[in-house]
């Protein structure tokens, strides 16, 4: 028991940061992110048995935050339209600069969840693959895609 709570807390400060992030990106609200990340790194633990043996235990933790957000979503049935939400992710200081923060939020789902993965969380293609539940060559075509989409975005930001 002792070496698991080692090996979790481990893979808890390893990853924390980054799964952090990639939540961010998804929901644009730091408290919300902070709060489905907790959750999603509190059912790992829960399941640290299987989740350890998991190809990519961070993308797991990361998808079970995004799949906790659909399920908070559905429970509240409605957005509410912040002023100034953009402020909120400016003023989130994790070191990723905010032009791509919102150029990565524009992404199509599929394209910001390869990147997030591929890039962020740095996986593999075929974990990408693996854990989105599609082909190696459809993650290559979603990357290349954002990439071009991002170089774009970022070179018209940066003019």
């Amino acid at each position: 028991m002792e070496r698991e709570r080692k090996d979790f807390a481990d893979f808890y400060q390893r990853s924390r940061d980054n799964c952090l992030r990639a939540v961010l990106a998804g929901t644009g609200d730091r408290a919300l992110a902070e709060d489905l990340v907790a959750e999603a790194f509190a059912r790992a633990w829960a399941s640290w048995q299987k989740v350890s043996r998991h190809p990519a235990p961070a993308a797991w933790v990361v998808r079970t935050a995004l799949n906790l957000r659909v399920s908070w979503w559905r429970r509240r049935r409605r957005e509410v339209a912040l002023d100034g939400h953009d402020r909120a992710l400016a003023e989130a200081d994790l070191g990723t600069d905010d032009a791509l923060l919102t150029a990565v939020r524009r992404l199509p789902k599929r394209q910001r969840e390869v990147v997030v993965l591929r890039i962020w969380l740095d996986l593999d293609t075929n974990a990408v693959a693996e854990v989105l539940g599609i082909s190696a060559r459809t993650v290559a075509v979603h990357l290349s895609r954002a990439t071009a989409t991002l170089r774009a975005q970022i070179v018209l930001v940066a003019s």
